[in-house]
């Protein structure tokens, strides 16, 4: 069951608010447990024993390394990190493992070996990252393991970020826990936040779906084919993706959560330095606390690395913050190690804004190719065809699949990239005067459009998010 669905909106969401309002305060993690397990056993029954699996783990370990003294406490530590990395290695890179394996013995004579694929659980990065921030914090004391497993398990399993993020660190949830305001005021911009995502995804990124995929499965893409699909798919991964965390963000305050942003306005960066750090900005400050600075990096140095993650499927890249050598980690691990090298200020000053804004996307829709593409093969048609070796104008093949509609979203989502920045800055200098008059008008303007969305989703066919296989 995903948030943009009617069985979500009509039936789950309304069903889990009220009974969690009627239900007294200590019994409200109880009640988010059971939703967050019923919501994710819906996909798949049998992988919910694999969430409350690396919970109860992780929950038994920490108490171990509460009590336990050095070095065992590092060795518990040692462990428990182990184990959720072993658990995500084996569903995440089993098959690839086999499939290569199987590749070099073939080509050597031999017969492959049988291999019935693993099914990746959904969502496993987010919870298994979650849990390791839990043992992370409890070993450097800045909490103390809860005595309470309603809550931590509810901590892991919490529905609005289970699936796709946003990352959390433990220890800034674990006071939410124990109290956190329910107010009209935060359950209405809650809601406001949930129907602005709600909105990107449906009426933007799935509007642009099809033409991303009839562009991707062009045989022989043209300059304006490659390039049209690429510029759709860098518009629908942000909206997308931006709209699943909004939406999260958005359940989060309706239940009283407050949960990190995770998107500043990427593509309106000046480097791909600084474009990692305003994208899944949760998830990078989780590297920067529990990787890098944890390696030994000074907390000073840390801050200035951009940690950049996809973990994806088979031939993409394993996580950009692991100094994967394979295709798209190599282009940003390459851009990033030149800025570093060269000093990201004295690459770029020299540039003016607008140029290196565009230089940057380029860089950055170049990079989405390979994200977006099936295979390297894929990946390299697009590329020709970018270079103008297929020809120059839109393809007959593409052309009958490409909408007046479908451009028309393009043009709109590029102009709100690029002016919702500036709304948002003259929102935040005026809000002390005109705040009230300003919500009430973002709400009258997203009503509607939240409507419109859903009478979308209930015409259009299953358009999952595209962060849910990672």
């Amino acid at each position: 069951m995903v948030f943009s669905s009617n069985v979500f909106l009509f039936v789950f969401l309304p069903l889990f608010l009220i009974v969690y309002y009627l239900l007294p305060f200590r019994a409200r993690s109880a009640w988010i447990l059971l939703a967050s397990y019923g919501l994710y056993g819906w996909w798949r029954f049998d992988f919910l024993w694999l969430l409350i699996g690396v919970t109860a783990v992780s929950y038994l370990l920490a108490l171990a390394i509460e009590s336990a003294r050095q070095p065992h406490r590092r060795w518990l530590l040692i462990a428990g990190v182990a184990a959720n990395l072993c658990t995500l290695a084996y569903f995440k890179y089993a098959n690839f493992g086999v499939e290569s394996f199987n590749a070099v013995i073939a080509s050597l004579g031999f017969q492959p070996f049988s291999w019935a694929p693993v099914l990746l659980p959904i969502g496993l990065s987010f919870f298994v990252f979650h849990a390791i921030s839990y043992l992370a914090d409890v070993y450097k004391k800045e909490v103390a393991a809860t005595q309470h497993p309603l809550d931590f398990a509810a901590f892991i399993a919490l529905f609005p970020h289970l699936i796709a993020g946003p990352v959390l660190k433990y220890h800034l949830l674990a006071d939410q826990f124990r109290h956190r305001d329910h107010t009209f005021e935060n359950f209405s911009l809650g809601a406001q936040r949930f129907m602005v995502g709600f909105c990107k995804k449906v009426l933007i990124a799935d509007s642009i779906s099809p033409l991303v995929t009839a562009a991707f499965a062009s045989p022989d893409p043209t300059f304006a084919d490659a390039w049209l699909g690429a510029l759709a798919y860098t518009l629908q991964l942000y909206f997308d993706f931006s709209g699943y965390s909004d939406m999260a963000i958005g359940l989060a305050a309706m239940m009283g959560f407050r949960f990190p942003e995770n998107f500043n306005h990427p593509y309106i960066s000046r480097s791909i330095t600084e474009f990692w750090k305003r994208w899944h900005m949760s998830l990078s400050s989780w590297l920067r606390e529990y990787l890098y600075i944890a390696l030994g990096e000074t907390a000073g140095a840390g801050t200035d690395l951009p940690q950049p993650v996809a973990d994806h499927g088979p031939w993409r890249p394993v996580a950009w913050c692991q100094l994967d050598l394979r295709p798209v980690g190599a282009w940003h691990g390459s851009i990033l190690a030149t800025e570093r090298y060269l000093g990201e200020r004295k690459l770029w000053s020299p540039v003016a804004p607008v140029l290196s804004i565009t230089g940057t996307m380029v860089l950055v829709v170049l990079g989405w190719v390979m994200f977006r593409a099936a295979d390297v093969g894929e990946a390299f048609r697009i590329y020709q065809g970018m270079l103008g070796l297929n020809g120059w104008g839109l393809s007959d093949a593409l052309s009958w699949q490409v909408t007046g509609s479908q451009l028309t979203v393009m043009m709109l989502a590029g102009v709100l990239v690029y002016v919702a920045p500036s709304w948002e800055q003259w929102a935040a200098r005026t809000r002390a005067t005109v705040g009230q008059r300003l919500q009430t008008t973002a709400y009258l303007a997203v009503a509607p459009l939240f409507l419109l969305a859903v009478l979308k989703l209930s015409a259009q066919s299953y358009t999952p998010f595209l962060y849910f296989q990672f």
